[in-house]
């Protein structure tokens, strides 16, 4: 799910060592649910109550030395390990929180409560299914922008960014449609969404790998 924000007030809540990213003059903030499965380290085992969970991130679009990425404000997940182990391993800002997600007939059904008190409280409650069969996104339309990113930026406590790469095969997306309950996840970062229909995209599944993060300033 993305909305259209005017640059100035994205970028007020970016930090100052980032460039926000547009796309037709407009800064886009996404609310992206999804389920993560079959997570873990190359050549060791999987373990069953962290490799697989529910979870949401909250993000805007940034560049930083030449390459284009991805900012989030937030990252919820129904993982406490999970949760712990990424902002430890990548300062990223994770959050734990309730959540389910489950596939009825096509539709995903989808709930989460942020519990952990690091943040402010923040909900999400939609049901949501692909109208279409899946498309490769054209190079220069808005949807090849949202989706082909290969990294995401952070910055520590001091200001520091930090890369990290990431690698997967062009989004295999369909158009979507959705009945939202729910929403106030982008809120809880400050951020008030329009009333406007956001634009929606749906993929059923893709492969991502990760690489280690790397201090790039």
């Amino acid at each position: 799910m993305h909305w259209p924000f005017p640059p100035r007030l994205v970028a007020a809540l970016v930090p100052p060592s980032l460039e926000l990213d547009t796309f037709d003059g407009s800064a886009w903030i996404g609310v992206v649910p999804f389920r993560m499965t079959d997570i873990g380290v190359r050549h060791l085992p999987r373990l069953p109550w962290v490799s697989a969970f529910a979870e949401l991130n909250v993000r805007t679009y940034v560049k930083h030395g030449g390459k284009s990425g991805v900012w989030f404000f937030s990252l919820d997940a129904a993982s406490l390990l999970a949760v712990e182990a990424a902002r430890a391993a990548f300062h990223l800002p994770y959050f734990q929180a309730s959540m389910q997600a489950e596939e009825r007939a096509g539709t995903i059904h989808y709930a989460t409560s942020r519990t952990d008190r690091r943040g402010n409280p923040a909900q999400f409650r939609a049901r949501y299914r692909p109208t279409a069969e899946p498309f490769r996104a054209r190079a220069g339309t808005i949807d090849h922008w949202f989706t082909e990113r290969y990294c995401f930026f952070v910055t520590d406590a001091h200001g520091r960014v930090s890369r990290t790469d990431v690698h997967h095969h062009p989004w295999p997306l369909q158009p979507a449609e959705a009945d939202v309950d729910d929403n106030t996840m982008a809120h809880a970062s400050s951020l008030a969404l329009p009333a406007t229909a956001p634009l929606l995209h749906f993929a059923k599944e893709l492969d991502v790998i990760g690489w280690s993060p790397v201090r790039v300033d």
